[in-house]
């Protein structure tokens, strides 16, 4: 199937959502991915990447290893990701130190609509995927109620770091600077950026390159022989992430990281529990603002089965 200029376009900006999702702490790119149809896509051409595609080139030409790459896809939806970072980024910090009963609610409705899309893929619910929606439901529960973890500057860890934090970037529900803060190496990091410590920034961008490429090839290997289960998993795993995302939270430790107050520990209360202006009616209102901007998108989805147009060997 050969895309146009407008496919690859809205690839883009699909793009461009990605990378604000992962702008915000607790909000996964991944589950972006899914929801606007190109998340498989995407996990099997990175779990395409591997030595093979030199051997294509040399044999076939770059245009063969550039369409076995999936190069155009590669490239569309980093240019729209890098778009929202780099422009988005200053936005959502500020809605989020402003405003952030309301931004957290608009992603809370946001993330509601995406269980429904993901578990409505399931073609049939039997007693094993049940089981595999609850224990990932858990895990990802367990996940957002631990305490940070100690930091560590040794070049294994920060390896290990970056490894992690890409693998859930990639995962529906879990941000990957959540996963940071879990390990103790948000600080460290964001400061390694800060300094322009390029052995750090390379052992961290070595780490989620290693990660990316062998997760990714499990994620495929999953969905190819395990597709039901899997969507069971990923359907429980943002299901337990909600934990994270609830507007409505009692702080309960933070720390300071460039002028940025960087919450550690928190716990989520009721909203007539809370302390301060709860914003119910407003917040109630952009819950469903993200709920139904997820139907809209679902619907332009089906529009343009991107997924009909990935690998062969998916």
């Amino acid at each position: 199937m050969q895309r146009s200029f407008k496919d690859y376009l809205t690839i883009a900006l699909k793009g461009v959502a990605m990378g604000a999702a992962d702008t915000v702490p607790g909000v996964s790119g991944g589950t972006i991915a899914f929801i606007s149809g190109i998340y498989e896509e995407l996990i099997t051409t990175i779990g395409n990447i591997d030595l093979s595609l030199f051997s294509t080139w040399k044999k076939h030409g770059f245009k063969s290893f550039w369409e076995k790459l999936n190069g155009n896809f590669i490239v569309a939806l980093i240019v729209g990701i890098l778009f929202s970072v780099f422009t988005f980024m200053r936005l959502a910090n500020y809605l989020l130190q402003e405003h952030p009963i309301l931004i957290w609610s608009f992603f809370f409705g946001l993330v509601i609509a995406s269980i429904w899309f993901v578990a409505k893929q399931i073609e049939k619910w039997k007693i094993p995927t049940i089981i595999a929606a609850i224990l990932g439901a858990v895990i990802a529960y367990y996940l957002t109620s631990l305490p940070p973890a100690a930091s560590s500057n040794s070049n294994l860890y920060l390896l290990l770091c970056g490894a992690l934090a890409v693998c859930a970037m990639i995962l529906p529900g879990i941000s990957g600077a959540f996963i940071l803060v879990l390990l103790g190496a948000y600080r460290n990091i964001t400061q390694a950026v800060h300094d322009f410590d390029f052995k750090k920034i390379a052992l961290v961008a070595l780490g989620a390159i290693v990660g990316l490429l062998t997760f990714s090839k499990i994620l495929k290997w999953l969905f190819k022989h395990y597709r039901n289960l899997t969507l069971a998993i990923l359907t429980g795993f943002i299901t337990g992430s909600l934990n994270k995302i609830w507007p409505w939270k009692e702080v309960l430790e933070s720390t300071k990281i460039e002028e940025k107050i960087i919450v550690l520990k928190d716990k989520s209360v009721l909203p007539w529990n809370y302390d301060g202006e709860s914003n119910l009616l407003f917040a109630t209102l952009l819950m469903l603002a993200g709920f139904f901007l997820i139907i809209i998108l679902e619907k332009l989805a089906d529009q343009k089965p991107d997924g009909d147009a990935a690998n062969p060997d998916v």
